[in-house]
């Protein structure tokens, strides 16, 4: 039980104090105070009722309910808390001293003082201060690594009914984050407010810890749900499955578009950075310093593969140095920097074609491998991974996902892969391998169709495989920008799935500054407050209650948080593109008869070339710059800018 405002009020009252006293006591109540001489009327009661109901709450929990009356006859009252271990003599709680009861008072007393997380808050708890939440989950789950469970677990907060967080934790000091570093990192975080990524609620710092509260808190993640479906998904009609899945497929779209309109990048979109919650909502995880793996890095030293990075990454990102060069990476960094987006950025010489202009993948890769370190366009990095990612949900439509489509991928490469003796399984070492399971999955997309006419989830796949086959593109250049994926997503979910009211409707434009301004905390870190302080803070109190009498006023705020999620209507984008061309892909003739035969109204029946003439693509380059491609979208308000904004600056 949390001894918040309300319930302290709710919980002193007239019968609960007489249950804690004897009857001569009681009519003591009733009293006037045996101090001021006269010159107040005011009763022992009338005292805790306005004044003391926290200091009768101490005293009932310390065993000595009936020294309340010499607790008021020194004139003491909630106000004075906390009161400095050194102090607490004063109250005169026993006829002899007993420091071991002192104590007792002394840490007690903080139970009924909480300062309750505030959403949009940084708060700094001294070390003796109580933080008010519970954990529900202190075990490793499959969400967390070995390394990472011991700083990531789930909370739920007493002002908070009914809300689940993900809480991580970290040690501020040399070898980890600065105080000053630790507030950056929030600083920078706080403001990517999205119902579809693992966002800031509120931090503290706490006996050399920082802290810090994400919403929402997820119950597993792609790379499980692809080896084992869960219950929640699993139950569900299939009409309603399938929908399901096409709308995650747009959601995951619209909210790469909100955070590429920013001028970010995920950096490290992969199935176990996509989440769940059993209420069956998918949601990016952050990609900050803070995020899981990063302060899982910070804390093992140990430099670890990870494959699962290496098979979703995009091409580009693994690269072999010429000799001399730098080593490469061991595994994708996220980042909240601004990617670069100008295309002088770029050394095209050093690049192959792309599919679309004949080049192999053999021929592109080796050009990678010897040439300088590439300046990488991490947005376009973003769009083939979660080109990858998309493809993966695309073949659990049609039930073949997870490790077939892995072994599918590995078949006809013959080198083990980087991190072991497995075989490489990579999307990007493999995208052979890949055109062909597209091509067989358009085909049973098609039998799909024939054997139901009514099914029209099936009709979305050949199309949007279409445009998966562009977010795998080897160059990032010929890949497509996150706002023409996302048009184009959206009108295959709505045009040929039949979904008319999909889960996402936005378009980004113009800047979202998210929650406000960082709102700190008045107390100073307690290495800034001693005994010796707080002793001086507990005699200031005592001369201002003496001073002045009144009702006491609470120092604990509650906030009301209104969270209203709204659907907005869309103009979706038509104009057209010439530089889209025919794809030159194994895919080929399978995708443009069942696309054609599926969406000849919705496609003009040309195939690929009108399936892909709203995506702005040819030899434009998807490094444009973001605020450029925020000018061609209309603002419309979305639900995480209509957040309460909290005052303050950091």
């Amino acid at each position: 039980m949390w001894w918040d405002a309300d319930t302290i009020e709710r919980t002193v009252t007239w019968q609960f104090v007489c249950s804690h006293l004897l009857p001569e006591e009681i009519e003591r109540l009733k009293r006037p105070l045996g101090f001021g001489d006269g010159l107040t009327d005011g009763t022992y009661w009338e005292w805790i009722d306005e004044k003391a109901k926290r200091i009768f709450l101490i005293l009932v929990d310390l065993g000595v309910p009936d020294q309340i009356f010499g607790v008021i006859d020194d004139s003491w009252d909630d106000e004075d808390l906390p009161i400095a271990l050194d102090q607490v003599e004063r109250l005169a709680l026993t006829p002899a001293r007993d420091e071991k009861l002192e104590k007792k008072f002394y840490y007690r007393q903080y139970y009924y003082l909480l300062r309750p997380l505030q959403r949009g808050e940084h708060a700094v708890y001294q070390d003796d201060e109580v933080v008010p939440t519970d954990i529900i989950d202190k075990k490793p789950t499959a969400l967390t690594t070995s390394q990472s469970h011991q700083f990531v677990d789930r909370v739920v907060l007493p002002n908070q009914p009914g809300m689940v967080f993900c809480r991580r934790w970290t040690p501020l000091g040399p070898g980890y984050f600065s105080y000053e570093d630790f507030l950056y990192e929030v600083s920078n975080i706080r403001n990517l407010q999205n119902e579809h990524l693992v966002s800031y609620w509120a931090s503290y710092v706490y006996q050399g810890y920082g802290y810090v509260v994400f919403t929402p808190a997820s119950d597993y993640t792609l790379k499980s749900f692809l080896t084992t479906t869960p219950a929640s998904v699993k139950n569900l009609d299939k009409q309603v499955r399938r929908r399901l899945v096409m709308n995650w497929i747009l959601c995951l779209v619209d909210t790469l578009c909100f955070i590429h309109n920013r001028g970010l990048s995920h950096g490290n979109i992969k199935p176990s950075t996509i989440m769940f919650t059993n209420d069956n909502h998918i949601f990016f995880s952050d990609f900050s310093r803070l995020s899981t793996e990063a302060l899982a890095s910070m804390m093992d030293s140990r430099n670890s593969f990870d494959k699962e990075s290496y098979d979703y990454a995009a091409p580009e990102q693994w690269f072999r140095p010429t000799a001399g060069g730098p080593p490469s990476p061991v595994h994708r960094k996220a980042s909240l920097t601004t990617p670069s987006s100008s295309p002088e950025n770029y050394t095209h010489q050093n690049y192959a074609a792309s599919r679309g202009g004949g080049g192999s993948a053999a021929d592109y890769n080796n050009s990678v491998m010897h040439a300088p370190t590439p300046h990488l366009d991490a947005q376009a990095a973003d769009v083939f991974s979660l080109g990858c990612v998309i493809l993966e949900l695309l073949s659990f439509l049609l039930k073949k996902q997870g490790r077939p489509f892995a072994a599918h991928r590995a078949a006809k490469h013959k080198t083990p892969g980087r991190g072991g003796a497995v075989p490489d399984a990579s999307f990007h070492k493999n995208l052979g391998q890949v055109e062909s399971w597209m091509t067989q999955l358009a085909k049973d997309a098609s039998k799909k169709i024939d054997k139901d006419a009514q099914e029209d989830m099936f009709r979305g796949i050949a199309p949007m495989l279409h445009v998966v086959e562009r977010m795998l593109a080897l160059h990032p250049s010929d890949r497509p920008a996150a706002y023409d994926v996302q048009n184009r997503m959206y009108q295959i979910v709505t045009e040929a799935c039949g979904i008319t009211e999909p889960h996402c409707v936005h378009q980004y434009g113009g800047w979202d500054f998210g929650i406000g301004s960082l709102k700190l905390g008045t107390s100073p870190p307690t290495a800034m407050m001693t005994h010796q302080d707080m002793s001086i803070a507990t005699n200031l109190n005592r001369r201002r209650s003496s001073a002045t009498s009144g009702s006491r006023n609470s120092q604990l705020n509650s906030e009301h948080h209104h969270h209203h999620h709204s659907h907005h209507s869309r103009r979706t984008s038509t104009a057209s593109s010439s530089g889209a061309g025919s794809s030159s892909m194994g895919i080929g003739s399978m995708l443009r008869r069942t696309d054609s035969a599926s969406h000849r109204e919705q496609d003009g029946g040309s195939g690929f070339q009108a399936t892909f003439q709203n995506l702005r693509m040819g030899s434009s380059s998807s490094s444009s710059s973001s605020s450029s491609r925020a000018a061609a979208a209309d603002k419309v308000r979305t639900p995480w800018s209509q957040a309460p904004v909290y005052a303050g600056n950091y």
